[in-house]
């Protein structure tokens, strides 16, 4: 914002022209504002009350404002200036308020704009630094007033009230035919007139650029608040990523240890126990025995190695979860021979047409039969048998293995094998059955979708 300037006929003016606002003539809507801006509280406990470089520029414009006070005194600028002392204060009151521009943003605007038209009423001889902190001062409530309302109407009223003192301003100017003598008042659009027009437009660009910066400086406070915001939800999420791939690695190690452990340990045991039983009768059947429990301990040693192989290749654990064992479907009948050599006479059917299916499906029904005929023996009695029945349809393939013997309700066990039959079910979007059966023993279920049903979809 500028006052009158110097012409080329006159050294000095008589009377310096006042200073005036005007509103930018795309005003933002209040309404919209309010709707477009979010937690008015969480931005402002955001504000720092008085920042370092708030006092840096409030102290620097205090001396700045101080010191051209007294080179516009030397210049000569009014003929009756303002008493030193005074003019001192005056500048105090204009710029130290601004320490406080973030906290108490439309206080010191109302201060710094009351104590502007203040010092040109009394002639303080000073025309630069004022318009500084006048700016800044209305900039401020638009960048930091977090109620948007408030702001934009402090602002209206702050520049409406600085257009009426420079339209007073200007009438006492054209009226009086002692000021501005320099300047010509004859013809229809004389040097006078040129010269108003001037200071008109200097006002309206300076209070619309104060009120328009202020307020893309507020929206830009948004945007970098909303990234920030946005920034530690990315962190949030990414940390639960990482706890929820530790889990699901954990439960997944869970279960195939589970699987190795619990199929092999229980048919060594029940072979250990038969050898133990037959050593000093049949020292034949005693070896047998014993060559399964080797068997068996060989094989677990087998699938652990190729578990913690898989565990520490990245490549293979992110490939498929069946990469931790090189069992399938296609080791079905060896499961049932090797049920069958531990003492449960065991049975297998395979209906319909076998078609290809993923890796997963493949060790997850392996896993499931490995799972109920191991409870088998360990639940089913001494007079318990097994069937086992893979079934095939267009889109499923279904595996269903029962046995006879003790009721579910006489069970005593942890239920871990059978949590991990329902996560592994899950994980290849099936469906799991599982039950008690009239007759006595259990009965499980599992029927998975296959990969052909995508193939048709895609040679269509």
């Amino acid at each position: 914002m500028r006052t009158e300037i110097n012409t080329a006929t006159e050294p000095r003016p008589d009377a310096a022209t006042p200073d005036a606002p005007t509103l930018d003539a795309a005003t933002p809507d209040a309404a919209a504002l309010d709707a477009a801006t979010p937690d008015a509280a969480a931005l402002d406990a955001a504000i720092v009350p008085v920042g370092r470089w708030d006092v840096v520029l409030a102290v620097g414009l205090f001396v700045g404002t101080a010191l051209s006070t007294v080179l516009y005194r030397i210049a000569g600028f009014y003929d009756e200036p303002a008493e030193p002392v005074l003019t001192l204060v005056w500048a105090a009151l204009i710029a130290l308020p601004l320490l406080y521009r973030r906290k108490w943003p439309v206080l010191v605007a109302i201060i710094v704009s009351a104590v502007f038209i203040f010092g040109a009423t009394i002639q303080v001889p000073e025309i630069t630094f004022n318009n500084i902190a006048l700016f800044i001062g209305i900039y401020s409530v638009g960048v930091w007033e977090p109620r948007r309302r408030i702001a934009t109407l402090i602002r209206v009223i702050i520049i409406a009230a600085m257009f009426v003192w420079l339209a007073i301003a200007i009438a006492r100017s054209t009226t009086d035919p002692d000021a501005l003598s320099g300047l010509s008042r004859a013809g229809a659009f004389s040097p006078l007139l040129a010269y108003l027009v001037i200071q008109l437009l200097t006002n309206v660009l300076y209070f619309g650029a104060a009120y328009y910066f202020g307020e893309r400086a507020y929206h830009s406070r948004l945007e970098r608040q909303a990234l920030k915001e946005r920034s530690l939800e990315l962190v949030r999420e990414r940390e639960l990523i990482a706890a929820q791939a530790v889990t699901i690695e954990r439960l997944r190690i869970a279960r195939e240890l589970h699987d190795v452990v619990a199929h092999h340990v229980s048919i060594m045991g029940v072979q250990a126990a038969a050898a133990r039983t037959v050593l000093r009768t049949d020292a034949d059947a005693a070896s047998q025995s014993l060559e399964a429990v080797e068997s068996g301990s060989r094989q677990a040693i087998d699938e652990m190695h190729r578990l913690l192989g898989t565990l520490r290749d990245a490549d293979a654990r992110e490939t498929d979860t069946a990469a931790a064992s090189t069992l399938g479907l296609h080791s079905i009948r060896e499961l049932i021979n090797s049920s069958r050599a531990a003492g449960l006479p065991t049975q297998f059917q395979e209906l319909g047409d076998a078609h290809p299916i993923s890796a997963a499906t493949s060790v997850t029904l392996y896993r499931i039969a490995q799972e109920a005929l191991t409870n088998a023996r360990k639940h089913a009695g001494p007079a318990g048998t097994a069937d086992v029945r893979l079934r095939w349809s267009e889109h499923s393939v279904e595996i269903e293995i029962s046995n006879t013997g003790r009721s579910a309700s006489r069970r005593s066990s942890t239920g871990l094998g059978l949590i991990g039959m329902a996560e592994r079910v899950n994980a290849v979007g099936g469906t799991l059955e599982l039950r008690t059966l009239s007759r006595g023993g259990y009965l499980v279920r599992a029927e998975l979708p296959t990969a052909r049903e995508k193939a048709d979809a895609a040679h269509e």
